[in-house]
């Protein structure tokens, strides 16, 4: 036991063998099991009745309304539900709903172009293209590439056919680009706007950091997205988006409509333990009160930018009631900044096996949740930003002190 302990105080146990070890292996399973999926369905319904990319069922039907001329009945189920079995040939396939602002039309109404299994390769294939660019450009090292595309999230992100390769490439983007171009990264902050949820941290961060180009530039694009959208899909649109929000609120989220295991929040962790909307709510406010403080802070001060990067990611997961296990995709950004300053200035005490944990997580997450009703993401990520602004906290009262060694020589 002691040697177990201090194995993982180390975290020499994980050598750069096991790394690429453990992703191949997990990338080859992967591979294997994708394929006999596809193999196996009819007619692109698999063997449970649901498409394959399930949720891309509901972006490629929103973008067959649209085309249409229809993008407002997307968010009305019964009629979203219709267009989705439409495009199975009238099958009843589950429902899957649409809830994102109108701007996120425009990839719906492109995947919608191809039919749907070319409409599916197209957006999983272009998105992961771009995650893995952005990780390779944020971690230049010949294991990058092999570690992010082994990242058990990403085989959630793919099975879902969901959109964290995007939202994991835009966050990431933003901050690599916000050192030296900070109008790029507020464009690529407003474009996050698709996915509202996740940006309930990041204007804080940037105002704390007095990061004003980015902010002008975020404004400036979501400001140029709502118009566009409004040329082109018309008021009503916007209206019937937000008449939707209730039911996106009391049936997917309060109700557990998703799944408790699936949503990975504290919300959700307190819900499956049996507390009534109220004490979810309060334990989620509390919580993203405190993470609002903590990164104030953090991006107030001068710590290494590596770890403001790596906690407003983490943070930016955390502060959201709904966030879904296929989201943790965005945990890559959290554990590559981490890596990123650690490689520079060495890891502390159980830091590496943290972020082996953060790594493999999402393969557990659900299945833990399910049996147990343990969140065990939820712990991870709460263990993730804690050691990052300890690091941070740690890395400041060192410099301070030895500023204050020289005031004093």
């Amino acid at each position: 036991m002691n040697d177990f302990l201090a194995a993982l105080r180390s975290g020499d146990w994980l050598t750069a063998a096991r790394i690429r070890t453990y992703s191949l292996m997990l990338l080859g399973l992967a591979v294997v099991a994708i394929a006999g999926w596809i193999a196996l369905s009819d007619h692109l319904v698999d063997r449970n009745g649901k498409p394959i990319g399930t949720d891309f069922s509901n972006v490629y039907a929103a973008g067959v309304l649209t085309l249409k001329g229809k993008a407002a009945d997307a968010y009305d189920p019964p009629l979203q539900h219709a267009a989705e079995m439409a495009v199975f040939d009238g099958r009843d396939v589950p429902f899957f709903g649409w809830h994102y602002p109108p701007f996120f039309f425009a990839i719906a109404a492109a995947t919608a172009l191809l039919p749907y299994a070319g409409g599916l390769a197209l957006w999983v294939f272009a998105s992961l293209a771009m995650y893995l660019a952005v990780m390779r450009a944020m971690l230049p090292r010949p294991e990058t590439l092999l570690v992010a595309a082994a990242f058990p999230a990403v085989f959630v992100n793919i099975g879902h056919g969901q959109n964290a390769f995007f939202t994991a490439a835009l966050l990431g983007g933003a901050m690599l680009a916000l050192e030296r171009k900070p109008w790029l990264a507020g464009v690529l902050i407003g474009l996050l706007a698709y996915k509202p949820q996740f940006g309930v941290l990041i204007p804080l961060a940037l105002l704390a950091g007095s990061r004003w180009s980015a902010i002008a530039a975020a404004a400036a694009t979501v400001a140029a997205l709502v118009a566009i959208s409004f040329a082109t899909l018309g008021s009503e649109v916007w209206h019937a988006f937000f008449q939707s929000m209730n039911f996106t609120q009391t049936v997917v989220l309060e109700q557990g409509g998703t799944g408790w295991e699936k949503i990975q929040s504290i919300f959700s962790a307190v819900r499956h333990w049996g507390a009534d909307i109220h004490t979810a709510y309060a334990m989620q406010m509390l919580l993203a009160l405190t993470l609002a403080a903590s990164v104030a802070w953090l991006w107030h001060s001068d710590a290494a930018f590596d770890l403001k990067a790596s906690a407003l990611a983490t943070a930016s997961l955390l502060a959201t009631p709904y966030v879904l296990d296929y989201d943790l995709v965005v945990l890559a950004v959290s554990i590559i900044f981490f890596v990123r300053h650690g490689l520079a200035h060495g890891f502390r005490d159980y830091e590496i096996s943290l972020l082996g944990a953060a790594w493999i997580v999402p393969l557990l997450s659900r299945s833990v949740a399910g049996l147990t009703t343990v969140p065990l993401s939820l712990i991870v990520m709460l263990m993730l930003f804690t050691l990052t602004m300890r690091r941070a906290w740690n890395d400041r009262a060192a410099e301070i002190a030895v500023q204050a060694h020289i005031a004093q020589a």
